[in-house]
């Protein structure tokens, strides 16, 4: 029996904001979600007064002032700005690389000016004289030899378990180059933390839908598919066609999270650590993130995975192989319908959130005018 006018699988930012708006018109939403909590990759868990970002760092930014206006109704953001530190084998480095990072690293330290950095890049990258076949010539070519080896390298291998020379030059289109001293890293002239944390976010944007937690779709898709006119679905799209296909490529991460009896840990939001022994690939100090004075601190480590159903997908393995077989999956997504795929997961594609809002939002328009 149809109960609902849209069931929404998954309460990510995709369908929750989708929910919501659907509900605006409305429309009466049941909202799916398989873990305990909402939010999905957003949530933030509070502990000692601490907003920790349980699925790692998310840093709101946009060039988008309509996006920036609309994200304001539901929240209050702060003035974090992203200045995250490289650590190479115990060496720091500012990021993103600009030339506070080229005057340490670059000519034995001695590199002052933009001119003497770009002359060093530029010698550099003549090392890969035809055109680029994978990502480690792709990089050496944009940033040069010693940038890429202990910036880039050992981090993008672990990131990606494989090694540069084996992934394909697209990973990375392109790195951008500052030479300025500006330790800013994102361009992006609206940027900042929700105050409070992203979890009161998708409290109110879902507070008019009836949400099932801890509910897995897939499991139970005959009863839950005649309850709605329509389902938006956010989940991966092979995991829907029970990958009668086979199954597209991630890559997963997992998390450790560990409370101290210390007020400042290392003193900034988050470290990247680039060198390709250290397990993890980042440890984020989230007390930071909102300017935070408590007595104590949350750290977290950021583990790469390699994926596999069992576990949660985070990045699109995007090579031509993959899609490939997701074209062949948009093919069968034709075919549904009252079915409608979005989101990371359900466009197999990598998105930041402003990227998420537009998609949710582009949608929204099309349903319902």
């Amino acid at each position: 029996m149809i109960s609902y006018d849209y069931l929404i699988v998954g309460s990510g930012l995709f369908g929750s904001l989708f929910a919501y708006e659907a509900s605006k018109r409305g429309c009466k939403c049941l909202v799916l979600e398989k873990r305990a909590h909402i939010g999905g990759n957003c949530y933030t868990k509070c502990v000692e007064d601490i907003n920790v970002h349980w699925y790692g760092a998310h840093i709101f930014r946009t060039s988008n002032k309509e996006i920036w206006a609309y994200m304001n109704q539901f929240c209050e953001f702060n003035h974090f700005i992203n200045s995250p530190i490289a650590n190479f084998n115990g060496e720091f480095y500012n990021l993103p690389f600009n030339m506070n990072t080229f005057a340490k690293l670059l000519g034995g330290g001695k590199v002052i000016t933009p001119l003497e950095a770009q002359e060093i890049i530029r010698a550099q990258s003549q090392e890969i004289t035809a055109p680029p076949r994978n990502l480690e010539e792709h990089a050496i070519a944009l940033v040069g030899r010693d940038i890429y080896e202990k910036l880039i390298k050992g981090y993008t291998q672990k990131q990606w378990g494989r090694p540069c020379s084996e992934l394909p030059a697209s990973v990375i289109k392109r790195i951008p180059l500052r030479f300025t001293y500006d330790n800013n890293y994102f361009n992006d002239p609206y940027q900042g933390i929700p105050k409070g944390g992203y979890t009161p976010i998708f409290e109110k944007l879902l507070s008019s839908c009836e949400v099932l937690l801890e509910t897995d779709f897939l499991t139970q898709r005959t009863d839950f598919s005649k309850c709605a006119k329509k389902i938006v679905f956010t989940g991966t799209i092979d995991s829907y066609f029970d990958y009668c296909l086979g199954a597209l490529e991630y890559r997963s991460l997992t998390f450790t999270h560990e409370l101290f009896d210390e007020e400042n840990i290392q003193g900034v939001a988050v470290i990247n650590y680039t060198d390709e022994h250290t397990p993890y690939t980042r440890s984020i100090e989230h007390k930071h993130f909102e300017f935070g004075t408590q007595n104590k601190s949350v750290l977290s480590h950021e583990y790469p995975l390699e994926w596999n159903k069992d576990i949660e997908p985070y990045y699109p393995i995007n090579d031509e192989k993959n899609q490939n077989l997701y074209k062949r999956y948009c093919e069968l997504a034709r075919n549904e319908k009252n079915v409608i795929f979005g989101g990371r997961l359900g466009e197999y594609r990598y998105y930041d959130m402003q990227d998420v809002i537009e998609a949710a939002l582009t949608l929204v328009k099309k349903e319902f005018t």
